[in-house]
């Protein structure tokens, strides 16, 4: 889910390209990710890419497609996995399983009546990423060469850490939770400009890049009032405050400066007083602020691609078109090992 903060974004948002990312290493947000994959990685009924055995294999065509595209560019991906969640996160996790759940009713009830339209739609709700899929992504990633970094805990919170320690650029995922946990520079829509269908109209997907800096200075706050903000419009960790939008939780922090003296002016939303645990908002406020990274992270580097292995995993275990594949691999094969390889240095001159 993730804060709701595209309004107030907008404002300083770019548009860039892969040319801009030339060089650069990016820290990439691998369930976010990964979860995508499987919601659009569909048969026309909705059905996600499967191999003879019956295996979901969207997430692996997503992710070994894309990379190649990123190393094509001479851009240095870093997959960062998230760890164990938070015990504040497991409502949301609860709640996001009873979607994914009505979405399935709804799913095989347009499928038994041929609506294919209606059952992709829903089918984009019902993905789930279990742990064999995750060891299995993790395996394909490091037989490409790429660095992966295990979290503790939030995957978004190891990527701005990378970012502030200058082992890469910029985190990369969906979700504004990153800017929360002090991600300097947050890639969103991370992939070469695509299109997709919005109901009948047809959207061009660009990267879109976001300055943590600029963003706060627009707003005119701090990143501590950027996560009490979050805390009343709702994150992963707290639903927020029913009636508080973007700007109206902007307004707010904007005139009394923290949600103490929000607590404190008795102020109301809707006709109800805002009633919030102020120790509460104390302990989300540590999960952004103190969060459980791990600092002895090895450095990521590009590795030795592992062709043999890719072939295997793709096509002997999971049925992957032979043709496909090879073509793929051999893209990777011309790639300039010296461009592929280059030290993290130099993407800071």
């Amino acid at each position: 889910m993730g804060i709701k903060l595209a309004e107030l974004v907008n404002e300083v948002k770019r548009t860039i390209t892969f040319e801009n990312l030339f060089k650069k290493s990016i820290a990439i947000d691998a369930f976010n990710t990964i979860y995508q994959f499987l919601a659009i990685i569909r048969q026309t009924d909705g059905t996600p890419l499967k191999d003879y055995q019956g295996n979901v294999t969207s997430h692996l065509s997503g992710l070994f497609y894309r990379s190649i595209n990123f190393l094509e560019h001479n851009i240095k991906p870093i997959y960062v996995f998230d760890g164990t969640p938070s015990e504040l996160k497991l409502d949301t996790i609860k709640e996001r399983k009873k979607v994914k759940e009505n979405a399935k009713e709804k799913m095989i009830q347009a499928q038994d009546d041929e609506d294919f339209r209606e059952a992709k739609k829903f089918a984009q709700f019902t993905s789930t990423l279990d742990s064999g899929m995750i060891e299995e992504s993790k395996k394909l990633i490091d037989f490409m060469g790429i660095p992966i970094i295990q979290a503790d805990s939030e995957g978004e919170a190891q990527s701005a850490y990378i970012v502030d320690k200058g082992d890469a650029w910029a985190c990369a995922s969906q979700d504004y939770d990153t800017l929360l946990f002090g991600g300097e520079r947050l890639l969103r829509n991370f992939a070469i400009s695509r299109s997709r269908k919005v109901k009948d109209t047809t959207v061009t997907l660009d990267i879109e890049y976001v300055s943590l800096n600029k963003f706060l200075n627009n707003l005119g706050i701090t990143r501590e009032q950027l996560i009490e903000m979050g805390i009343l419009i709702g994150t992963d960790f707290f639903p927020g405050i029913k009636g508080i939008g973007q700007k109206t939780a902007l307004d707010l922090i904007r005139k009394y400066g923290t949600i103490k003296n929000i607590l404190n002016n008795q102020i109301k939303i809707g006709g109800k007083e805002i009633i919030l645990n102020l120790e509460l908002v104390a302990q989300i406020k540590d999960i952004f602020l103190k969060p459980d990274v791990k600092k002895d992270y090895k450095k990521p580097r590009q590795k030795k691609i592992k062709f043999d292995n890719l072939e295997e995993l793709l096509i002997e275990q999971h049925n992957f078109s032979r043709k496909r594949v090879e073509n793929a691999l051999e893209r990777l094969r011309k790639l300039d090992t010296s461009k592929v390889q280059v030290s993290l240095d130099d993407f800071f001159k």
